[in-house]
């Protein structure tokens, strides 16, 4: 992978770890992961931007790896985790940038284009579309539907549950997870035919390595990152659906103006779950062009790195090309 440099930047009342690739001199890209992954699920990305010219920011987000992850669920909330990028950007005195977000990744990326509308010249949603501010929290739909089912959002919401469960033996709960939404998953690990007391992953097979799109290099950096820092943090996230919902309260109504690139699996589950949220997301997103990648689950970036990259690249020489007016 392309040589990195890693600084800790003491922002928005954390502490927060970025790794940064790419000639000093070219525009700024950042890429931000969701769950539950790492900064270094964008290594292909990471070689293809800094390659065409591209100063990349890859930060461990709030609660992974060395990065701060306060122990209060109300810490996560989205407003906040945008003001932790917000406050990276001003640090480094980011005018114009490229914001690129994969499963929760994308929704901080697609809020920061609504917030910064001057900021954020383009932006890009892998996995997890936008649809606009929903009518009610997600959340309370979830817990109509599965009453006396299991659903492993509604199973996030219960306090160290679920962190518990997934630190038991951390290199398992990842092969789980990432054959679990791949491409060739047999099915998925996010609805299940279970009680709703049911644990989560206790009846997932573990096919005792990692898929091939995460050799054991890549794999080690995985389990480090979840070593480093648990769970709770990221789970977190889950547990401010309420609260996001009442703080972006003040973006009802606002469209994505941006020029905007979707990328989604035709296998991810996630693509059937937000079905009408896809359709819907043009009259959201005026400006995005949308594509679905074949044979490929929700783990985009590492499953289909060239389709990926070269879909990322044409968007940006577009919309964004790689050099103009030095910055960080």
């Amino acid at each position: 992978m392309s040589q990195t440099q890693h600084q800790m930047l003491d922002v928005n009342g954390i502490r927060l770890s970025l790794y940064t690739a790419g000639p000093p001199e070219g525009r700024p890209v950042w890429l931000l992961h969701g769950f539950p992954e790492c900064w270094y699920s964008w290594r292909h990305q990471i070689d293809a931007l800094s390659a065409a010219g591209y100063r990349v920011h890859i930060p461990e987000m709030r609660g992974y790896g060395v990065t701060s992850a306060p122990a209060d669920p109300a810490a996560y909330d989205l407003i906040t985790l945008c003001g932790d990028i917000q406050a990276a950007m001003d640090h480094l005195g980011h005018t114009q940038v490229a914001m690129i977000g994969h499963d929760w990744g994308a929704p901080v990326a697609w809020h920061l284009a609504l917030l910064e509308p001057e900021r954020l010249a383009v932006v890009c949603g892998m996995s997890v579309p936008f649809g606009g501010r929903p009518k009610r929290p997600a959340i309370e739909v979830m817990r109509e539907l599965y009453q006396d089912r299991f659903h492993y959002m509604l199973y996030f919401q219960k306090p160290g549950l679920a962190e518990a469960e997934m630190a038991e033996d951390i290199p398992r709960t990842m092969r789980v997870m990432m054959h679990g939404m791949s491409g060739t998953a047999g099915g998925s690990t996010l609805v299940q035919d279970k009680p709703a007391d049911a644990r989560w992953l206790d009846d997932r097979i573990d096919p005792g390595v990692p898929p091939a799109w995460c050799p054991p290099d890549a794999f080690e950096v995985y389990v480090q990152t979840f070593e480093n820092s648990g769970f709770h943090g990221p789970v977190n996230w889950y547990r401010n659906f309420e609260r996001n919902w009442e703080r972006t309260a003040g973006l009802s109504g606002q469209q994505v103006t941006q020029p905007a690139l979707f990328l989604i699996g035709d296998r991810d589950p996630v693509g059937e779950l937000e079905a009408y949220t896809i359709k819907k997301m043009p009259s959201v997103v005026p400006l995005v062009e949308q594509h679905v990648l074949a044979d490929c689950g929700h783990w985009i970036q590492g499953e289909k790195p060239q389709q990926v990259n070269d879909l990322l690249l044409a968007f940006l020489h577009r919309n964004y090309q790689a050099t103009t007016a030095r910055q960080n």
